[in-house]
C-alpha cells in the first residue's frame, strides 16, 4: 500500500466516529492529531491525510478542525499532549509515528476513537485485544515490521544478484 492510499484510509478510518458524534452535536468536529516527532517529516503523509479527509467531504478549517500536538522527538512528553488532546474533547485522535505515541493515547482515554498505524504488534504491546477484534477505543494499521523484516532479508538474500535492484 502506498503512503497516500494509508494515510487517505486512516484518515477514513476516522470518518465513522466523526460522522457519529457530529449527528450527536451541530458543533464541527475536531480530529486530535498526536505526532511523536516534529511536523516536517510527516508533510506529505499530512496532505494526503487532508486529501482523503477531502474527498470524503471534510476540509480542515470548514466543516472539520485538526488540533496537533506534536513531541518534537520527545516521547516524555507524549502522555501530556494526549491527556490535553482528551480535555480538548476531540472527536478522534489519529496517532502518527510511534508506539508509544499510540499506548499514550490508550492511556489517556478509553472512550474517544483512537486510529494508530505503527510498526509493532499491537498486541503483544497491549493495545488491542486481537488483530481481528480489536475492542475498545483503539483501531488502526500495523506493517509487523520486526516480524516481516527477517523474513524480507532471508527473501533478498536468497535472490540472485542478477536480479537485485
Amino acid at each position: 500500500m502506498r503512503r497516500r492510499e494509508f494515510v487517505a484510509a486512516l484518515g477514513l478510518a476516522g470518518l465513522a466516529p466523526l460522522t457519529a458524534r457530529a449527528q450527536q452535536s451541530p458543533k464541527k468536529p475536531v480530529i486530535g492529531l498526536l505526532g511523536s516527532e516534529a511536523p516536517d517529516p510527516w508533510k506529505d503523509r499530512l496532505n494526503a491525510f487532508r486529501q482523503g479527509l477531502s474527498e470524503a467531504g471534510y476540509t480542515e478549517g470548514q466543516n472539520v478542525t485538526i488540533e496537533y500536538r506534536w513531541a518534537e522527538g520527545r516521547t516524555d512528553r507524549l502522555p501530556e499532549l494526549a491527556d490535553d488532546l482528551v480535555k480538548q474533547q476531540v472527536s478522534v485522535i489519529v496517532v502518527l509515528g510511534s508506539t508509544p505515541s499510540a499506548i499514550a493515547a490508550k492511556q489517556a482515554t478509553a472512550t474517544i476513537p483512537i486510529v494508530f498505524r505503527i510498526g509493532t504488534n499491537p498486541v503483544e504491546v497491549g493495545l488491542v485485544t486481537s488483530l481481528a477484534r480489536p475492542g475498545g477505543n483503539l483501531t488502526g494499521v500495523t506493517t509487523l515490521g520486526a516480524l516481516v523484516a527477517p523474513k524480507q532479508l532471508e527473501l533478498l538474500r536468497a535472490q540472485p544478484s542478477s536480479v537485485c535492484c
